[in-house]
């Protein structure tokens, strides 16, 4: 026996959104979704949610479980209870909730379509298809399992704080379709996801990755996306600057210089940028948190140099 503390909202009867519990007996070897149908079944018929396949295939049924996205058709119930006897359940984050679990994709839909899911060849079609090789296929194969449940996009800590992010499921497809050898706007493409609001706006954090219920890994995307950026030359950015000060910084040194990696970041001709990092150097200054101009050496510091031209050859 569960209690299913269930978050309800319902605009039409109440203005702000409040929590139900109801007790149910787990069947042996049920899911999530199992436990709410029973109860929308049996015991309150206004419970609402999405759901279609039941196979983890559609991605309809992703809600939030005990604090963090799943999908409910894919996890099993009496391995949510194992720490209590109570399952809290509650709407994906960082999307507005309309009824009880269900939520309004529209912003996900609306920057999934920002990044062009669609191929735009180099060239003319042919008479028969564009081929690919295993090797070229499988740059794009983890990013083409995604099945859009939004549960990467739920649990984004960037998006809690920045709903301009596009966020790990666009940039996830993004990555599909700038990998992709059938593609003839690479270039283009990174340029326009390099802007703000895009993969150098991810914390890697990597939590997308934890709640992803396929093989996609957004984090793993977004950084295969970062890459092909460097590799295009687009860098007239803070993130891409970031990026090579910090790769400048271990490679020449085998340490991270904490005093030249700000400004390089924002560019030492960026006046703007420059005159904004102003205000949080006083205030390290003050608190004496400025790092030392001449560090002390880190032991086997050539190993760490080492280690990174290592890399650098891979």
């Amino acid at each position: 026996m569960a209690t299913f503390r269930i978050k309800r909202y319902n605009p039409e009867k109440q203005p702000e959104p409040y929590y139900e519990e109801f007790q149910l007996d787990i069947p042996q070897g049920a899911t999530l979704l199992d436990c709410m149908n029973q109860i929308k079944w049996t015991l309150d018929g206004s419970f609402t949610y999405r759901m279609s396949c039941r196979s983890a295939i559609c991605g309809s049924c992703a809600v939030k479980a005990n604090g963090h996205a799943l999908l409910a058709c894919q996890r099993q119930a009496s391995h949510l209870v194992k720490n209590g006897d109570t399952i809290v359940l509650e709407p994906l984050g960082n999307m507005k909730p309309i009824k009880d679990l269900v939520v309004d994709f529209k912003p996900f839909w609306d920057k999934i379509d920002k990044i062009k899911p669609y191929l735009q060849p180099k060239t003319r079609a042919p008479e028969k298809e564009r081929l690919q090789s295993p090797e070229q296929f499988k740059r794009i194969d983890d990013s083409s399992t995604c099945i859009m449940c939004g549960s990467c996009y739920s649990d984004c800590n960037v998006l809690e704080v920045n709903d301009k992010f596009l966020g790990p499921a666009a940039l996830a497809k993004a990555q599909r379709f700038v990998e992709d050898s059938r593609d003839g706007k690479t270039h283009e493409r990174v340029k326009e996801l390099s802007k703000p609001g895009g993969i150098w706006d991810c914390t890697h954090c990597a939590e997308c990755v934890e709640r992803c219920p396929k093989p996609a890994r957004p984090f793993d995307r977004i950084k295969e996306v970062m890459t092909v950026a460097l590799e295009e030359r687009v860098t007239n950015n803070t993130g891409a600057r970031h990026a090579i000060s910090f790769t400048k910084s271990i490679k020449s040194s085998g340490r991270l210089n904490e005093n030249t990696l700000p400004v390089e970041s924002v560019g030492y001709f960026n006046v703007k940028g420059l005159f904004d990092l102003l205000p949080v150097g006083l205030r390290m200054l003050f608190k004496g948190k400025i790092p030392p101009i001449l560090h002390k050496s880190i032991d086997d510091v050539d190993d760490v140099k080492r280690i990174f031209m290592e890399a650098d050859k891979e």
